[in-house]
């Protein structure tokens, strides 16, 4: 049941590539790209989805010593094959037109109207204020960074690709999953700042979803497989 850290790395850069392009926070980045500085969007997407993914690392290895390794192997085979079950019924009976770009597009649409009819009244009185501050604090609490920070975790937060990503952590080796995840993260992430709208709008997200579903559904197999032959060692 023991795994090396570079089938824990393959599995994790593989899960995260192929959940993460066309997710919501894909879509995010890259339409946020379009509108701020692209190095901010890219920090703060980046940041979020690093803390995002050594927490789920870290909940995924502390799991076996709450439960036994035996149930938490049962429990990550068991995630396996309901989320590529979710994934292929996601491909299935979508349209496979980029829903989710539309969806995220226009509640970033709403948010950039209303912050920017709320600044209009009160730029004038800060000019002074905002000149001496804006050294030091574009560069480490730019409100840009922050929001990018801020919708990627929550986007992120409770998402399958968190819960496979802890499910993989509790059965394989942590550190090749956080490198996995940490690298498939900045890989789609840049894509999508450098690719923007352009990008997005060429992804299929049934194509996305049949091939995650059916990616999911291998590391069921080999995780059922695995179990089976402990359990025939025994």
């Amino acid at each position: 049941m023991e795994s090396s850290l570079l089938e824990g790395f393959t599995k994790s850069l593989a899960m995260t590539v192929l959940s993460e392009i066309g997710d919501k926070t894909f879509f995010a980045a890259a339409i946020l790209a379009m509108r701020h500085p692209r190095r901010l969007v890219l920090g703060g997407c980046l940041t979020a989805l690093i803390v995002m993914t050594i927490l789920s690392v870290l909940f995924g290895w502390a799991a076996p010593n709450l439960i036994s390794r035996k149930w938490t192997h049962h429990i990550t085979t068991v995630l396996f094959f309901g989320f590529g079950l979710w994934s292929l019924w996601e491909a299935f009976t979508g349209d496979g037109e980029s829903e989710e770009l539309a969806e995220v597009e226009a509640k970033l649409d709403a948010d950039w109207k209303a912050g920017t009819a709320g600044s209009k009244g009160t730029s004038k009185g800060n000019d002074d204020l905002k000149k001496q501050q804006k050294i030091f604090l574009t560069q480490f609490f730019s409100p840009i960074f922050l929001k990018a920070f801020s919708i990627t975790f929550f986007g992120e937060w409770g998402d399958k690709s968190q819960l496979a990503t802890i499910g993989l952590a509790s059965d394989m080796d942590p550190f090749g999953v956080v490198l996995g995840g940490i690298i498939g993260q900045a890989l789609c992430t840049t894509a999508a700042v450098l690719g923007g709208k352009s990008l997005a709008t060429q992804i299929s997200e049934k194509m996305v979803s049949l091939s995650s579903g059916v990616l999911f559904l291998v590391f069921g197999f080999q995780s059922f497989l695995a179990s089976s032959a402990a359990a025939a060692e025994l």
